[in-house]
C-alpha cells in the first residue's frame, strides 16, 4: 500500500556568496577590525589599563603593520610559532597559544595565564583584549577585565610570577600546550584523560605511589626534558596510562603513571560533577609548591591548579567537524621541513 503521509520537506543547502556577495562580507569584516583598533586606544586609557591583548591571527596580512598609540604594553597572541609573528610585528611581545580550537574567552584565559606566569602582568591589572575568529580575519570582540577580580577568567589570590617558585615559564607554557592538543584531539579518536603535576618533586614525590613501572627511568635528563618537542608523541602516547606525570621545575619529566596519595583538603572544596582527577590536583598543590594541569576525559576540558584552589579552566569548544577546522590555525612547521622545502 501506498504511504500517503506528508513527508517533512528537507532543509536545503544554503548556495555560496557570489563574487559579490563575498566582496561586502569581506568590506564588513575589515571596517569591523579597523573601528576597533581606532576606538581601542581610548577605551585603554579610559580604563586605566596596564595591557592589551590582540589576537592577530583574526587580522588580515596587511592589518599587521598596526600602529597603536596606547600607553599599555601591547601583547600579540598568536597560535603560529613566536619566531613567525615577531619577524612582522617587530618589538611587539608576541604569546603563542596551543594551536587548537578556543573560544574567544578560551583565547583570553590563556593569554592572561601564560602573561601572568611570565611576570608580563600581576594581580589587580586592569587589561583589555581584542578578539575574533582566525577564519573569518574578524577583530570582533573586547573583553575588559582586572585580573583577579572575575573567577570566570582567573582565580583571586593565586601568584605564579617566576620569582614565587622554581618553575620555569615555558614549562608550564609546554604543558598546557601538550594538555590542549590531548583535550582537543584526544588519542588514536578516542577521549583521554590526563594530569601533569609541575615543580617541587622533592615534596610531591613522597606523596605518590607507582601504579607502573616507570618509563622514563633510567634515561638522562636531556632525554626526557618536555622542553624537548621530539618527546611530545611519547608523552601524549603515555598519557593513555592511569595516573599523573610528575615534571620539575626545569622540564624534565621524573615518571609518569604516578598515583597521588594525598587526601583533599576540606578548606578547598571543589565544583560538584568533577572527578578523582581533580580532587588529586587539588590536594597535591594544597600541600606542595606545585602546580597541575588536568585534562577531563569526558569533556576536554583544561583545568589549572594551585594552592588547592582552580586557577582557569578552559573549556572545549561544542563545534565539530567544519566548524573544528576553521576555529584551528596551520599546522606549524618546524625549521626542518622549512629547509627541506
Amino acid at each position: 500500500m501506498a504511504d500517503n503521509a506528508t513527508s517533512q520537506p528537507q532543509p536545503q543547502p544554503q548556495p555560496p556568496l557570489n563574487e559579490e556577495q563575498g566582496q561586502i562580507a569581506s568590506d564588513s569584516t575589515k571596517v569591523i577590525t579597523s573601528s576597533l583598533l581606532k576606538h581601542v586606544p581610548g577605551i585603554v586609557e579610559s580604563c586605566g589599563a596596564t595591557a592589551l591583548f590582540v589576537y592577530v591571527d583574526a587580522m588580515e596580512e596587511e592589518a599587521m603593520d598596526f600602529d597603536l598609540a596606547v600607553k599599555a604594553e601591547v601583547f600579540c597572541v598568536t597560535r603560529a610559532a613566536p619566531e613567525e609573528k615577531e619577524l612582522r610585528l617587530g618589538a611587539l611581545q608576541c604569546l603563542r597559544i596551543p594551536n587548537v580550537p578556543l573560544t574567544r574567552m578560551g583565547q583570553v584565559k590563556i593569554a592572561v595565564f601564560l602573561a601572568l606566569s611570565r611576570g608580563l602582568i600581576k594581580h589587580g591589572d586592569r587589561v583589555v583584549f581584542l578578539s575574533g575568529l582566525a577564519a573569518t580575519k574578524t577583530l570582533d570582540t573586547i573583553i575588559v577585565t582586572e585580573v583577579g577580580r572575575e573567577y570566570e577568567i582567573f582565580s583571586s589570590g593565586m601568584d605564579l610570577t617566576p620569582g614565587s617558585s622554581k618553575i620555569l615559564p615555558e614549562v608550564i607554557e609546554r604543558v598546557v600546550d601538550i594538555a590542549s592538543e590531548l583535550g582537543s584531539e584526544g588519542r588514536e579518536g578516542r577521549a583521554v584523560g590526563a594530569m601533569f603535576v609541575i615543580g617541587d618533586t622533592d615534596r610531591v614525590l613522597p606523596l605518590t605511589r607507582q601504579l607502573v613501572l616507570n618509563p622514563f627511568k633510567g634515561y638522562p635528563p636531556d632525554e626526557r626534558n618536555i622542553l624537548d618537542y621530539s618527546l611530545e608523541e611519547t608523552v601524549k602516547e603515555l598519557a593513555t596510562l592511569d595516573g599523573a606525570f610528575l615534571v620539575r621545575g626545569d622540564g624534565v619529566v621524573e615518571t609518569c603513571g604516578t598515583y597521588i596519595r594525598t587526601t583533599s583538603q576540606p578548606d578547598y572544596e571543589l565544583p560538584r560533577g568533577l572527578g578523582a582527577r581533580h580532587h588529586a590536583a587539588a590536594a597535591i598543590t594544597a600541600v606542595t609548591d606545585s602546580i597541575a594541569v588536568t585534562v577531563s576525559e569526558s569533556t576536554g576540558s583544561i583545568t589549572i591548579f594551585r594552592g588547592g584552589r582552580i586557577i582557569t579552566e578552559i573549556q572545549k569548544p561544542r563545534s565539530t567537524g567544519e566548524k573544528s577546522r576553521l576555529m584551528r590555525s596551520p599546522p606549524r612547521r618546524s625549521k626542518d621541513q622549512d629547509l627541506s622545502t
